[in-house]
């Protein structure tokens, strides 16, 4: 289905371009966009498993949604809040190296399984 793969894609472009803002000390940018190449990477799945898109940025509930392992589901849990974090100044989190750098890490898993399912 096109439509998985156009999704699939554009979670890999949004993950290539996490590693770039890290790389340029952009640590905020770089978490926003592992979390948005996670959802990505999920709704892709969700498409092909259910032959629809699910609005949400929760990552945790469509992990849950496509039966992740538990691990990936504790990484879905710790990046979903990325959302919110890196955009808002009232819920504004503090992103640095020692944070984001593993983050890339986590993503970098969730994102492997998720290409062994498409």
């Amino acid at each position: 289905m096109e439509e998985v793969i156009d999704w699939w894609k554009k979670g890999m472009k949004d993950f290539d371009s996490a590693r770039v803002n890290f790389k340029e000390k952009l640590y905020d940018v770089a978490a926003f966009l592992c979390q948005q190449s996670i959802e990505k990477g999920l709704k892709a799945l969700y498409l092909k498993k259910f032959k629809r898109l699910i609005k949400t940025h929760d990552l945790y509930y469509l992990g849950k949604k496509l039966n992740l392992p538990k691990n990936l589901l504790g990484i879905c849990e710790e990046i979903s809040s990325f959302y919110v974090e890196t955009r808002y100044p009232d819920t504004y989190a503090e992103f640095d190296e020692e944070n984001v750098s593993p983050a890339i890490e986590k993503t970098e898993k969730v994102l492997k399984w998720i290409k062994n399912k498409i």
